[in-house]
C-alpha cells in the first residue's frame, strides 16, 4: 500500500469517517499483502493531519508490550515531530534517514487491530470543546511538553516508555478532535509520567551507589 493508495481509500470513505484516526488507521493495514510500511509513506498519506495521525502511531505502540528495540525505532519520529509541531510547522518533515525506514506491516497491523476498537470508542467521547487549548499557537505547549516526553521515553528507562507514550497519544488524539478536555488529560498524563519516570530513576541511582559503596567497602 502506497500513501497513494491510502489516500485513495480515504477519499472513498464518508466524509465524517475519513476524519477519524480509526479509518485512516483501518485504511493503512487494509491491505494484508504489504510486508512493510514506510515512515516516509505515512507521512504523505496523512497531508494536513499528520501531526497528530503521526504522533499516535508512533507513541500507541510503546503503551502496549513490544519487542525489544520498537521505542528506538518509532522514537526518533516522535522527537522530530513533537519538535515541530513546538515551533510551529504547519505540516511535518522527516529527513530520508528516517522516512526510508520502515515498520513490518504483521506487526503494525497487529498494533492497530489491538488498538481500533479502543480509539473507536474514544472517538465517541471526543469532541471540538474548548478549542483554544487543542489550536495554534496552543499546539507549541503541547509540541513543547511532547518533546519532553520523547526524549524520556527514548531513553533506556525501566517502566520510562508506558506512561510517556500513553500521554503523547492522549494528546494526538486531542489534537485531531480539537478536544480541550483531552488536552488537560494529556497534562495531567504528562505529570504523571515525569514525576514516576523520576521516581525510577531516582532509585536507580540509589541502589547504584549503595551498591558501590558496598563494593568499596569490601575492597
Amino acid at each position: 500500500m502506497t500513501a497513494h493508495d491510502v489516500a485513495d481509500a480515504l477519499a472513498d470513505a464518508p466524509p465524517h469517517e475519513e476524519r477519524r484516526l480509526s479509518a485512516i488507521l483501518a485504511a493503512l493495514v487494509a491491505d494484508g499483502t504489504r510486508t512493510r510500511i514506510g515512515i516516509g509513506e505515512l507521512v504523505g498519506a496523512m497531508q494536513d493531519r499528520a501531526f497528530g495521525v503521526l504522533m499516535f502511531i508512533f507513541a500507541v505502540p510503546n503503551v502496549l508490550p513490544t519487542p525489544p528495540g520498537v521505542s528506538s525505532v518509532l522514537g526518533a519520529p516522535l522527537l522530530l515531530l513533537s519538535l515541530q509541531l513546538a515551533l510551529g510547522k504547519p505540516t511535518p518533515w522527516l529527513p530520508k534517514f528516517i522516512a526510508r525506514r520502515s515498520l513490518p506491516a504483521a506487526e503494525f497491523g497487529a498494533v492497530v487491530r489491538r488498538v481500533v476498537p479502543w480509539i473507536a470508542r474514544a472517538e465517541r467521547l471526543l469532541k471540538p470543546r474548548l478549542g483554544l487549548l487543542a489550536r495554534p499557537p496552543a499546539e507549541r505547549l503541547i509540541g513543547l511538553v511532547c518533546l519532553l516526553l520523547a526524549i524520556v521515553l527514548f531513553l533506556p528507562i525501566p517502566l520510562g516508555n508506558m506512561l510517556p507514550a500513553l500521554a503523547i497519544s492522549v494528546f494526538s488524539l486531542a489534537i485531531l478532535e480539537r478536544d480541550g478536555v483531552a488536552v488537560l488529560l494529556g497534562y495531567i498524563l504528562a505529570v504523571t509520567s515525569v514525576v514516576v519516570v523520576a521516581g525510577v530513576v531516582y532509585a536507580l541511582v540509589v541502589s547504584a551507589i549503595f551498591l558501590l559503596k558496598n563494593a568499596v567497602g569490601w575492597l
